[in-house]
């Protein structure tokens, strides 16, 4: 059963969840159609045409595909904890710390993924601009993550090892925050969480690093895909351990 201080989800919006979920994890390359298919029983066609929005599940067939992926109702709803007020964390009081891989590929926070919380006076994020593109925008907008010393040497003296930093899933946008300021984003670069300025030119992602001991990479763009659809978000605030 549910408890009180769960958001109300209605059943399309338990369907798109589930959608967003199974593709998340289609894209990380843990799950496949045919392997879904494989232990529903459902067709490949079905659920192909359920991933691309063209049909609907019955409750029965969301049962079925739930406990095939060891998953439950709770973990398609958004994050929250006992006794938290879903008003302040509208408002961005109460920004949820989450796992590199969270923050990568999980569009909705599942309650289980939420290490703790980050405080934050009170409307706090309400002035933060957003500049979304593609499917971006169906996204939770704000997570934390920590950051360990080997994730953080490339951007020094910005981000010191044992950082807290605050991400905007809503602007995966190249271009400026602020003029004349580059905007440090994170993006998955090697299957693994990236902190660097990104720049777009010649059909690539330019990765720029702080430190200069550490090399300018780049991410080849591939034809229809956006630049921007490889960026997970802009770091908004960054609070670094005394």
């Amino acid at each position: 059963m549910l408890v009180a201080n769960y958001p109300q989800m209605n059943f399309t919006q338990m369907h798109d969840r589930l959608r967003l979920e199974l593709l998340r994890r289609i894209q990380r390359g843990t799950l496949s159609v045919s392997l879904l298919a494989r232990q529903t029983g459902f067709g490949q066609s079905h659920l192909s045409n359920f991933l691309r929005r063209r049909r609907q599940l019955s409750l029965e067939a969301m049962d079925r595909i739930l406990a095939a992926q060891h998953l439950t109702v709770a973990d398609l709803m958004p994050a929250s904890l006992p006794g938290k007020d879903v008003d302040a964390l509208e408002e961005g009081s109460t920004v949820p710390i989450v796992s590199h891989t969270t923050a990568l590929y999980e569009p909705f926070l599942r309650p289980s993924a939420v290490q703790s919380m980050l405080h934050l006076p009170v409307g706090a994020l309400q002035s933060v601009r957003a500049r979304t593109t593609g499917t971006r925008r169906a996204w939770e907008r704000f997570v934390a993550i920590r950051v360990p010393a080997g994730d953080a040497i490339a951007m020094e003296p910005l981000v010191f090892p044992d950082a807290i930093l605050l991400i905007d899933r809503h602007y995966n946008a190249l271009s400026q925050y602020r003029p004349n300021r580059p905007n440090l984003y994170v993006l998955p670069y090697r299957s693994h969480l990236t902190l660097r300025y990104v720049e777009f030119t010649s059909n690539r992602l330019v990765l720029r690093p702080l430190n200069i001991a550490f090399p300018v990479e780049l991410i080849e763009v591939d034809p229809g895909e956006q630049p921007s659809d490889l960026v997970t978000g802009r770091v908004v605030l960054i609070l670094n351990a005394l």
